[in-house]
């Protein structure tokens, strides 16, 4: 299949590895270009010499509130044009509600200001810059990297668990407000896909071995996800070959959640 990206822009936060790379990678190799942002400038070299000249990089964090302009500026000093963004939220720390282990309040505020406002605000701004050039660009899309916990809560995830499931209705309602000008929006609901972030909470079981394997037994694919495998839903989504899916929240998790 086509995806009909080739010379199109796509920005995409937490682009530097992971589920973010992933997906620039299948947009790169598919002819796109993208602007990969991320907190670290060291990783953002590496992938953007990987990517070569269809990449440029920002060193940004999703709470700042000066990243939205700073990212919608990078595309078009580079390129003159912004066509998606794929908005990852990252992972917020782990633990439960109550407990001697719970989450803190300050924990809670802090994430709340990364994975929640953070992602709301580049929603909206960069979902503004897409809408802006719709008609020079055919239409566009968003795509927020949410969880399965959207759908049903992960043991020792309270902040995920609390956080996730008010974006994804955020990703609905901006898909109502964006759709009328050429804007699709959608969300991806990413399982146990092997990525540095969930080895690293694999490791924070204490027995990292015994942690994988009791989450493969919820997988009915029986095994982890390839990063490889959710870039190409999330750049199909992104893509004008899914010009007719929006609002959508798209699992990618090999069969793990039982809601429907």
């Amino acid at each position: 299949m086509d995806l009909q990206v080739t010379d199109r822009v796509y920005v995409i936060t937490g682009g530097a590895r992971g589920l973010g790379r992933a997906t620039a990678d299948v947009l790169v190799a598919e002819g796109a270009r993208v602007v990969l942002s991320g907190r670290s400038a060291e990783t953002l070299a590496g992938a953007a010499e990987a990517l070569g000249e269809s990449a440029t990089t920002v060193v940004a964090d999703n709470a700042d509130p000066d990243t939205p302009a700073r990212l919608i500026a990078a595309a078009a000093d580079t390129w003159g044009r912004l066509d998606g963004a794929l908005i990852s939220v990252g992972g917020p720390p782990v633990g439960p509600v109550a407990g001697e282990r719970g989450i803190s309040d300050e924990q809670w505020t802090t994430a709340f200001e990364s994975v929640f406002l953070g992602a709301v605000r580049l929603g909206r701004d960069l979902g503004g810059a897409i809408a802006d050039d719709v008609e020079e660009t055919g239409g566009g899309a968003l795509a927020f990297v949410l969880s399965s916990s959207v759908r049903a809560p992960l043991a020792n995830m309270a902040v995920s668990n609390g956080l996730r499931p008010g974006l994804a209705m955020v990703a609905k309602t901006l898909a109502d407000e964006l759709g009328p000008r050429g804007v699709r929006v959608n969300g991806l609901l990413p399982g146990r896909v092997g990525t540095e972030r969930v080895a690293e909470l694999d490791e924070a079981s204490g027995d990292p071995a015994a942690a994988r394997a009791a989450a493969v037994r919820g997988i009915p694919l029986g095994r982890y996800g390839e990063p490889a495998e959710f870039g190409r839903v999330a750049a199909f989504l992104l893509s004008p070959a899914a010009s007719f899916v929006s609002g959508a929240m798209v699992p990618v998790d090999g069969g793990m959640l039982r809601a429907l």
